[in-house]
């Protein structure tokens, strides 16, 4: 019976997330690191994708925590920061159930952050391996397109950009970006100095990912 009671809780949590489709919000996580990260990243992205992709996103994403029934609400949730990342048995087993009942999560690696949450992915499928996606995958052929895959915005260390994922039922559920730095790029200007063309780019990457979402 609290099977039952249960299944019947995430299917109607899953009806919530479609009927406001569009709400995104940042996830929050413990383990010390940076979540907060690039706070004008997310306001400048929604502001791009609803002039550019004719999205109604509230202008204000929310924060929401890893183990919270919240994020049921939202069929799109960013994370980003640089340094550690750790979630509870209660907490992997809350966002895995949001991803599986068709939820998805952008992780974007604002450098730092890759060892750690790979094995927390791992925590979450450890039956399922990130896998890199390809230039010819959906995601990178929307309304923009990557012929190349993930562009770099912001150099580091000399490494490619690389883009994977989990993939559940033939559906994208969690993309992992790294070495490129997207949500830099969505910062306002000033923030980074980068040039219209390298923020134009990371925001017509952005508007990919949340086209893909949304249509899927």
């Amino acid at each position: 019976m609290k099977k039952i009671a249960t299944l019947c809780l995430f299917l109607l949590l899953a009806f919530i997330t479609k009927l406001q489709a569009q709400k995104i919000a940042i996830l929050k996580y413990n383990g010390g690191g940076d979540w907060y990260a690039n706070p004008t990243a997310l306001p400048n992205l929604i502001a791009f994708c609803n002039k550019e992709i004719a999205t109604k996103i509230n202008s204000k994403p929310q924060t929401v925590e890893v183990g919270n029934i919240g994020i049921f609400q939202y069929p799109f949730l960013h994370m980003t920061g640089h340094g550690n990342v750790v979630f509870s048995n209660e907490e992997a087993e809350n966002l895995k159930t949001y991803l599986l009942s068709g939820g998805f999560l952008h992780i974007d690696d604002n450098y730092g952050m890759e060892p750690y949450i790979r094995k927390e992915i791992a925590k979450l499928f450890p039956n399922k391996k990130l896998e890199e996606l390809g230039a010819n995958h959906p995601i990178f052929n929307q309304k923009f397109k990557f012929k190349d895959g993930l562009p770099k915005i912001h150099e580091h260390n000399g490494k490619r950009p690389q883009a994977f994922g989990i993939t559940h039922n033939n559906r994208l559920i969690l993309l992992f970006t790294l070495e490129s730095d997207l949500g830099d790029g969505w910062e306002d200007p000033e923030v980074h100095n980068d040039g219209p063309k390298v923020r134009e780019k990371a925001l017509q990457m952005g508007a990919n990912i949340i086209k893909y979402v949304f249509n899927n």
